[in-house]
């Protein structure tokens, strides 16, 4: 997972004084969909966003808890904003003779769920401690703030509680800027991985209803969504209840989103191999909408090392599984996670992981040094590996892997891609979307292209982006 960080943009429609929002956002694209479905909550009480938290009234960090280095960030910017809400205190007491325009603190996400107590008890800064099934409280939880400090708010509360209460007759349209989207179908985990915090921290695995689904989509796409990713901590175990009432799979659902007019791209992140089922795989032979980019964690090449993690499939299960999708799907790019140094790893272990890469030939991938987190049983294993050993082995894994996503990208020079462009690049002019493959395209004179789908011909390929030309300057 990638750390991101920024507010999501909320429209100004609320008045002349709107109060100001500043929310960052840690982890995966989850937190990112939840910051977002966080300013639409808080819009109707009159919350505009703002790009800085010197400038707002209300400060929410939503959290990631897959690291420890990410959870400590948390309370080092934590930190930061006690200065700035003491700050704010004394000025306002100063030119007021009260401090009631202080600054407003909250913790959201999966470390406010797994640490609530910790981090009321170190940094008293904190208002609000809300986990990551309850964010829709927030309103509530503003006006007992306004009462007294120091209200935890947790995870025990159903998932379809949350969504329930963020449909759009409830708080309005979702506040989405762009050509792209997030939208949340599936939440928690059942697998217990034995590194990871997921399950204790997003609950067991639930699906939205498909119908639920196909509004919001629609309502994306009614509001200039052209590219919309499907996101769930397992998303291909999706089994929301169908038009019919029984389970649906995540290939119905993406063969019903299909049909909707304006929607022309389709992605899902994060998958798990044991649930690419012969269905899902068939839709990416069947669906031009379904991009050719598959997301497929393994974590490690080693069978040894895979069952302790308890990850419940082999190196075997993996590799069958991109065999079959790249038979109806020959272009499609794999992308991965891996984590180096789990507790018992040997060398040969190692060995296995680079080997089942040069197998794989991976387009692009994000690789960790392990990192225990309290209370999961990798934790208390009592073979950890040296961090010298781990960081010297994740610097040969990240070669490899940035040596194949190098050549990746160089293998597309010469051809023509369709690009949706989706954002404006630092020079004048400039414009920046993404090919199918997810690949970051920048070309030039291209900024009146945004949010429009164009074939660009792609003229150098760098590990981390392409370059090219328009070569149709009429929209697709």
């Amino acid at each position: 997972m990638i750390e991101t960080q920024g507010s999501p943009s909320v429209a100004d429609d609320t008045g002349p004084a709107p109060k100001r929002l500043f929310i960052k956002t840690y982890g995966c694209q989850m937190n990112v969909y939840d910051s977002e479905r966080m300013a639409d909550v808080l819009r109707p009480l009159g919350y505009a966003s703002t790009d800085t938290a010197e400038d707002a009234d209300f400060v929410i960090l939503n959290t990631c808890h897959i690291r420890e280095k990410a959870a400590e960030k948390v309370y080092s910017e934590l930190g930061k904003l006690r200065e700035l809400k003491d700050a704010r205190t004394t000025n306002s007491t100063t030119a007021r003779g009260s401090s009631t325009n202080s600054m407003i603190i909250a913790v959201a996400g999966c470390v406010a769920q797994a640490e609530g107590e910790e981090i009321m008890r170190r940094q008293p800064a904190v208002d609000l401690v809300v986990g990551p099934q309850a964010y829709h409280q927030l309103p509530e939880l503003l006006t007992r703030t306004a009462r007294a400090r120091g209200e935890r708010i947790g995870a025990d509360f159903a998932p379809n509680a949350k969504f329930d209460a963020m449909t759009s007759e409830r708080i309005g349209p979702r506040g989405v800027k762009g050509p792209t989207a997030f939208l949340t179908v599936q939440e928690g985990c059942d697998k217990f991985c034995t590194f990871c915090v997921v399950p204790y921290t997003r609950g067991a695995e639930w699906s939205r209803p498909v119908a639920d689904i196909l509004t919001e989509a629609g309502a994306l796409v009614e509001r200039g969504v052209r590219e919309i990713t499907l996101l769930g901590q397992n998303v291909n175990a999706y089994n929301g209840a169908g038009p019919d009432g029984d389970p649906s799979t995540l290939a119905r659902l993406a063969h019903a989103l299909a049909g909707i007019p304006g929607l022309d791209r389709l992605r899902y992140t994060t998958s798990h191999p044991n649930d690419m089922s012969a269905d899902l795989i068939a839709a990416h032979g069947e669906l031009d909408v379904l991009m050719p980019y598959l997301h497929l964690p393994v974590q490690s090449g080693a069978d040894r090392i895979l069952r302790l993690m308890n990850r419940k499939h082999g190196p075997k299960t993996y590799l069958d599984v991109i065999d079959r999708i790249r038979a109806v799907r020959p272009d499609i790019a794999i992308s991965g996670d891996f984590i180096v140094g789990f507790p018992g790893e040997t060398d040969r272990d190692f060995q296995d992981t680079l080997a089942l890469v040069r197998q794989v030939n991976y387009a692009s991938a994000f690789s960790f040094m392990y990192s225990p987190r309290p209370g999961t049983p990798a934790a208390a294993m009592a073979t950890q590996v040296p961090d010298a050993v781990a960081r010297e082995r994740l610097h040969r894994l990240q070669a490899l892997l940035f040596e194949q996503q190098t050549a990746f990208n160089a293998s597309q020079v010469g051809k023509t891609l369709p690009v949706l462009f989706e954002r404006k690049g630092r020079s004048p002019g400039q414009a920046i979307g993404r090919s199918p493959y997810l690949q970051s395209v920048h070309v030039e004179n291209g900024e009146h292209l945004l949010g429009q789908i164009v074939a660009v011909e792609i003229e150098s390929g760098t590990q981390n982006s392409l370059a090219g030309r328009i070569i149709q300057q009429k929209a697709a």
